[in-house]
């Protein structure tokens, strides 16, 4: 049973990775979707019930946003890994700028998880942790080290 969650700006690349990479294998669990945290609450909730793969699709910018998902799939058995998404502010002001109107998030909403976003650590409690940066369209995947 794997726990995936996503850390990174609004414009980083976090849904099409997921898309890319988790659509035909994984829920995918997102506050843009779902609307509200109750929804989000009952679809974490059922996943955790019923053993299904999950990834969390928000920002997560700080380490006590990410801890309430630790904190309720380690003790449902899940494995919990972390996808970091590093990517400065002005490209994704600009991929934001080309998303549809429905899609697209006010850029004051892009500086203030640039401010808040804090970089994960194993310490929090994952298995695993990757970095994530988007160079010419493509998604590079490197494995954590707290070097870079």
């Amino acid at each position: 049973m794997e726990a995936i969650i996503f850390m990174g700006i609004p414009g980083s690349g976090k849904s099409s990775f997921y898309r890319d990479h988790f659509f035909s294998t994984h829920v995918r669990i997102s506050l843009d979707q779902l609307k509200t945290r109750a929804r989000e609450t009952r679809f974490l909730e059922a996943c955790l019930q019923t053993g299904q793969k999950f990834v969390v699709d928000n920002t997560n910018p700080s380490r006590e946003e990410r801890t309430r998902y630790l904190n309720l799939s380690k003790p449902a058995g899940f494995s919990v890994i972390g996808y970091y998404f590093a990517s400065p502010v002005n490209p994704c002001l600009q991929r934001n700028a080309d998303r549809t109107p429905a899609e697209w998030v006010p850029d004051v909403a892009i500086l203030s998880a640039a401010r808040r976003l804090q970089r994960p650590s194993l310490e929090e409690g994952f298995n695993q942790l990757f970095y994530v940066s988007l160079q010419q369209r493509e998604f590079l995947v490197k494995e954590w080290n707290d070097e870079l």
